[in-house]
């Protein structure tokens, strides 16, 4: 357990060596999944001190943070290999999961977000630096020698995602019964 703490200290200080580590780390899988549903948790819990959810979204929270965390791996992984490769670029779709998954660690932070007042400031500071981690993760797993390359193939991602969830919102409809 140890290792696993340390591992996510060693992510949200945005140590690169960590990020080569989980890459390589295949036995790593289920400690990732762990960083993101952590993250989902003390996202939900600090939530609830804006009034954002309670238990049954820290559920649904928890849910949709894997499916996302998935997503997200699965888009960076074709957008990074497929369309915007370095000639050194080579990875697999698992170590993207793993590297995203520890990129998750600064969000264990947003459990702060249940004191009055600061959840918007410390939700804020969290997804700042989670992005930052995130382009740590993708520069490592991806292996670019440009931080901006991954920066892109992060835009077009997030992009891309954006786009998949307004579509599918835009069939839910905004959830109030109809009349």
């Amino acid at each position: 357990m140890t290792n696993f703490k340390d591992r996510m200290l060693r992510a949200a200080k945005l140590d690169v060596d960590l990020y080569e580590e989980v890459e390589a780390d295949k036995s790593a899988m289920p400690q990732a999944m762990g960083v993101v549903v952590l993250s989902s948790v003390a996202a939900g819990i600090g939530g609830l001190g804006m009034g954002v959810a309670g238990p049954g979204g820290i559920l649904m929270g928890i849910v949709l943070s894997l499916v996302g965390w998935y997503v997200w791996a699965f888009l960076t992984y074709f957008i990074g290999t497929k369309l915007l490769p370095e000639p050194q670029t080579h990875a697999d779709l698992g170590e993207l999961l793993r590297t995203i998954g520890f990129s998750s660690s600064p969000g264990l932070i947003k459990i702060v977000g249940v004191i009055p007042g600061l959840g918007a400031l410390v939700f804020s500071v969290a997804s700042i630096w989670m992005l930052v981690a995130m382009v740590i993760a993708v520069r490592q797993a991806l292996d670019y020698k440009s931080t901006w390359r991954a920066v892109g193939v992060c835009v077009i991602g997030w992009l891309i995602q954006t786009l998949i969830l307004v579509f599918l919102f835009s069939f839910m409809g905004d959830g109030t019964p109809p009349a």
